[in-house]
C-alpha cells in the first residue's frame, strides 16, 4: 500500500473515531434528568450536524473550501 493511502487511513480512523465519540457526548445531552432544552435547541443541533455532513460529502465528491467550526444557538 502506498504511503499516502496509509497516512490517509491512519488519520481518518483517528478523526472519525474522535467525531463518533463527540457525537455520543452530544447524544448524552438528551438526558432530561441532567439537562433542560427545547425542541428549538434540538433542531438547531441536528441541523448544524446535518449541514456539516453535507459539506463533508461534497468535499469527497469535489473540492470545496467551506468550513464551519463554531456552533452557537440562535436567539
Amino acid at each position: 500500500m502506498d504511503e499516502k493511502m496509509m497516512k490517509f487511513e491512519r488519520i481518518a480512523e483517528k478523526r472519525v473515531s474522535d467525531v463518533l465519540k463527540k457525537m455520543q457526548l452530544i447524544g448524552n445531552l438528551a438526558n432530561k434528568n441532567n439537562y433542560e432544552y427545547t425542541e428549538k435547541h434540538v433542531k438547531q443541533i441536528i441541523d448544524s450536524l446535518e449541514n456539516e455532513l453535507k459539506v463533508l460529502k461534497n468535499k469527497f465528491a469535489e473540492e470545496s473550501s467551506e468550513k464551519t467550526t463554531d456552533f452557537k444557538f440562535k436567539k
